[in-house]
């Protein structure tokens, strides 16, 4: 409005959504008032309940007239209501997402070639991509409150993680260590660039954390590090989306522990080879592929000689149809007062029928009496045979052999009595 000028009077201003914020900010409306726009038209009311209406009404009470999509008779057919309430609810989705789910919006980002490969057997990985797609990468970023990695990443790649846009927004950049095995220099100890906090194990080398701390790096401890921990944590500090851009390690149990709800992947026109070459997804533990998980509202575009596929987890997320049901619930989105034109009912219809026995995610934590330890991820994963610790076994001699794990003793038991 400030550009329009004095073409602001009597205009119709156009709003994805109802403007408010947390610490009761009404720059938005005031700058309405002041321009002295004479109607408003909504995509949606205000997602979070506190806020929701208090800028209609502030609106309604200077004699600007409000219309929010779907809530009033138009002359829009079902087509063009349902691509309206889409493009609102995806530039808001981080929002809505924090809001119904409780929970930032997790994308999860990686470059593969097209064997499925995310760097060569070495760990050399500039670049899978082209330009292009790593120009959208950046966009994504600057679009995020946090850039998360994994330490393997730190130490194999020395990332930067900048957003690539001057005077843009930079994200926070995470680092999840469990025993803080990190470089003493890094590119990430370098807080001018952008904050760092680097999350890890309680009593995880301390003299290392003292030094972190000292270069202006955040360190925070867990009792128990996961990516369900971080992501609570950073809902607690008000962060609305994650951008994940870790390798296969840390990605595993981010799905596993119902943390990813967005994927963006890029598959690049090359093949590596290579049956040590890492791949962008770990361990899951399936068998069949009837356990494969389903992307749903899926979207594929060429960039540049990359293929783009975006598209949300059918178990944590469900889209942008899942959004607007649980937002039709809460009032925030219209679904009825003009819903046989379309809006949020015809929207719900993209969505996928679940499978048999399919349900949505849930925040609610699993009962501290069930040990959990399959996954060397899981809480008690140090009893899993395939946790990274040694263990000490007789030999038929009597006689203390360390093995590398027990995954490492067990299958060496295979040809001989004591693994020798």
């Amino acid at each position: 409005v400030e550009a329009a000028g004095s073409l602001s009077q009597g205009a119709t201003a156009y709003l994805a959504m109802e403007p408010g914020d947390c610490h009761g900010d009404t720059a938005s409306v005031d700058a309405l008032v002041a321009a002295g726009v004479g109607r408003v038209v909504m995509g949606m009311r205000h997602p979070s309940a506190h806020q929701r209406g208090s800028a209609i009404d502030a609106l309604l009470r200077n004699g600007i007239r409000v219309d929010v999509l779907g809530e009033a008779s138009s002359s829009c057919s079902e087509e063009q209501l349902q691509a309206a309430l889409r493009k609102c609810l995806a530039v808001n989705e981080a929002l809505i997402h924090f809001t119904t789910m409780r929970r930032p919006l997790s994308v999860l980002k990686y470059a593969m070639t097209l064997d499925g490969k995310i760097a060569a057997t070495t760990g050399h990985s500039a670049w899978v991509s082209g330009e292009q797609a790593r120009a959208r990468v950046f966009e994504l970023r600057a679009r995020s409150d946090a850039v998360i990695v994994g330490g393997q990443t730190v130490r194999r790649d020395n990332p930067n993680l900048p957003p690539r846009r001057e005077n843009g927004h930079t994200p926070t950049r995470i680092v999840l260590s469990r025993g803080l095995d990190l470089p003493e220099v890094a590119n990430l100890w370098n807080v001018a660039i952008a904050p760092t906090i680097v999350c890890t194990q309680k009593g995880a080398r301390r003299d290392f954390q003292a030094s972190l701390r000292a270069k202006g790096v955040e360190v925070v401890e867990f009792d128990f590090l996961s990516p369900a921990a971080v992501a609570d944590y950073c809902y607690e500090r008000g962060f609305l989306q994650l951008l994940w851009e870790c390798g296969g390690t840390l990605a595993a149990p981010a799905i596993a522990g119902n943390v990813i709800h967005k994927l963006m992947v890029f598959v690049a026109p090359k093949i590596i080879g290579g049956p040590y070459a890492p791949t962008p997804i770990g361990e899951l533990g399936f068998v069949e592929m009837t356990q494969a998980l389903r992307l749903v509202e899926t979207e594929t575009c060429a960039v540049g000689p990359d293929m783009q596929t975006v598209g949300y987890l059918a178990s944590t997320s469900g889209g942008l149809a899942r959004q607007a049901l649980l937002l039709a619930g809460q009032g925030a989105v219209s679904s009825g007062a003009n819903a046989e034109r379309g809006g949020v009912e015809t929207l719900c219809s993209l969505q996928p029928e679940a499978e048999p026995g399919t349900q949505w995610c849930t925040r609610e934590r699993a009962s501290e009496t069930v040990v959990e330890f399959y996954k060397a991820w899981d809480r008690y994963g140090a009893l899993s045979n395939f946790s990274y610790h040694p263990v000490s076994v007789p030999s038929s001699g009597g006689a203390l052999r360390e093995w590398a794990s027990v995954e490492h003793f067990y299958q060496a038991s295979k040809f001989g009595a004591d693994g020798a």
